[in-house]
């Protein structure tokens, strides 16, 4: 399921390009791909620290999804690019109410998803989570898929590296109980947020353990 106005081949074509765009700069890893349910409506979260994860997970997933795009990338020809490929601009900071009805109908009528609930790039270690994805929850039912990436950002006092591996880790996607009101919204939040915080400790272990 894509937003009205995209156009499918465009949008299949953009994968394709997604999944092999940075594996020249990049020795591109990803870990559980089976586990990103066929059919049904989910809500995948993910960390990230850079504009690179987006399109890396974008590519990688086995069917077709929409993610919340900061509006600030809606100008010129990549907005144009990104709406007909269907990925739904998004206001930060502010209830946007488009977007939000945009992301409820790509997920009633069963599709993917994708949100990173940081708000905004960080160190990916997910210190912090914004309500949209548990209210999505919420409102359509869906399962909800966390994905944990690491990889993009250089070590502190390291210098150039020549390509890095950049890791995708795909968790076991799960239901959230979101209850009604404010605070189970903020309570449904805490848990979604933990549950992305573990899977990316885990990748962590994993990295540091093939090190």
């Amino acid at each position: 399921m894509l937003p009205e106005g995209a156009r499918p081949r465009l949008h299949d074509l953009a994968r394709w390009i997604a999944r092999w765009l940075y594996r020249p700069a990049y020795r591109v890893r990803v870990r559980g791909r089976s586990r990103v349910p066929l059919t049904g409506p989910v809500v995948l979260v993910a960390n990230h620290s850079t504009l690179i994860e987006p399109p890396v997970i974008f590519g990688m997933l086995p069917r077709r999804s929409v993610f919340l795009v900061k509006s600030e990338l809606a100008t010129g020809a990549m907005g144009w690019g990104l709406k007909r490929i269907g990925q739904l601009m998004v206001r930060r900071g502010e209830a946007d109410r488009a977007a939000l009805l945009g992301a409820v109908q790509v997920l009633r009528a069963g599709g993917v998803l994708g949100v990173f609930p940081e708000g905004t790039r960080g160190s990916g270690d997910v210190a912090r989570a914004e309500q949209g994805a548990a209210w999505l929850v919420r409102t359509t039912g869906a399962v909800v898929l966390p994905v944990a990436t690491r990889g993009t950002l250089r070590p502190s006092g390291s210098g150039r590296r020549f390509r890095p591996r950049l890791d995708v880790l795909v968790g076991e996607p799960f239901q959230l109980t979101v209850p009604r009101g404010r605070s189970g919204l903020v309570a449904a939040t805490e848990e979604l947020r933990g549950r992305l915080a573990d899977l990316v400790h885990e990748l962590d272990e994993q990295r540091a353990a093939a090190a």
